[in-house]
């Protein structure tokens, strides 16, 4: 998107509030962050199609009223809140309130021109839901099964048993709301099966990506390692050659692909090989298995963009 010729809307999102701002015309205003303030917000931006729409991710705040900005034809960028901070530091603006957040968001905007976000169906998004709070109740009982390990005093330990059993429980209905909801998408259940045929890949990986990732299919390789956060980037500086290091990404999909990939160096022979090939070059563990969960990531993405199942013979025009 040119910005000369594009209006940028920045929108710092509160859990009751939207400040916005337009740029180039310093346009400022605040609406409610519920529908009726949705309208209204769409009532006073440009055309669809004329402006990019640029918010920061808050926790899910955002979630509605990005929907409601896609659904009317707006293209709307969902950005990293500490990318924006660290732009606002490198402007000098160190002061921070709602209405100077909206015109750093609209200002970052301009310069950075994200990458505009993909919305799914309404079955995607209550997929997502569940996956992330199956997500939430497995940290929970991981948390609980530790404390029941320094317990020392029997009703604890009856409390604590009791509530991982209750955990598990409520796991057990989630996979099964999971599993039913995937089959009731065709294209859902489409792209799950195509990732599920790939040698290490289970269904909390499969479901992970489906939810998570919608934008697998649609990028390239790099694009999709960057948004994923397995992209290493470069440290040099004259003759200095640091280390390259992954940054940011999807913190969530990463924790699975590692899973994963630690699964896939023993049963995917394409994975096991590409590992042993980079231990035999003296690599380390760390950079082993995020090479794996790079080079997983690319092969499941030309998959579902080609929609072809898992074939060794398509790993070389994968990587």
């Amino acid at each position: 998107m040119d910005s000369t010729s594009h209006a940028v809307v920045g929108i710092d999102v509160a859990k009751d509030s939207l400040d916005v701002c337009l740029l180039p015309t310093e346009h400022q205003f605040t609406v409610t962050n519920d529908p009726d303030g949705f309208r209204q917000l769409i009532d006073q931006l440009p055309a669809a199609g004329t402006c990019q729409v640029v918010l920061e991710a808050t926790g899910g705040y955002q979630r509605r009223v990005v929907a409601a900005l896609v659904t009317a034809g707006h293209q709307v960028a969902v950005v990293n809140p500490r990318q924006v901070r660290d732009f606002a530091r490198g402007l000098g603006i160190l002061a921070k309130t709602d209405r100077l957040d909206a015109r750093v968001i609209a200002l970052f905007g301009q310069h950075a021109q994200p990458r505009p976000v993909e919305i799914g169906s309404e079955k995607q998004t209550a997929l997502r839901e569940l996956v992330t709070r199956r997500r939430q109740l497995i940290e929970l009982r991981t948390a609980e099964q530790n404390r029941l390990e320094t317990a020392t005093t029997k009703v604890v330990r009856k409390n604590v048993r009791h509530m991982v059993e209750q955990l598990d429980k409520q796991i057990r209905q989630l996979e099964e709301a999971i599993g039913t909801l995937l089959q009731s998408d065709p294209q859902l259940a489409s792209k799950a099966k195509l990732i599920e045929t790939t040698p290490g890949v289970g269904k909390v990986t499969t479901t992970t990506l489906v939810a998570d990732v919608p934008e697998l299919g649609h990028l390239n390789r790099q694009q999709i390692a960057a948004l994923v956060g397995v992209a290493p980037f470069n440290r040099d500086s004259g003759k200095f050659q640091g280390r390259r290091a992954i940054w940011g990404g999807r913190a969530a999909v990463r924790k699975v692909l590692y899973m994963a990939a630690l699964t896939a160096r023993r049963c995917n022979p394409l994975i096991r090989a590409f590992a042993e090939r980079l231990e035999a070059a003296g690599k380390p563990f760390k950079v082993v298995i995020t090479a794996c969960m790079r080079k997983l990531l690319v092969i499941l993405n030309t998959m579902v963009k080609f929609q072809l199942p898992w074939n060794p013979q398509l790993c070389p025009q994968c990587t």
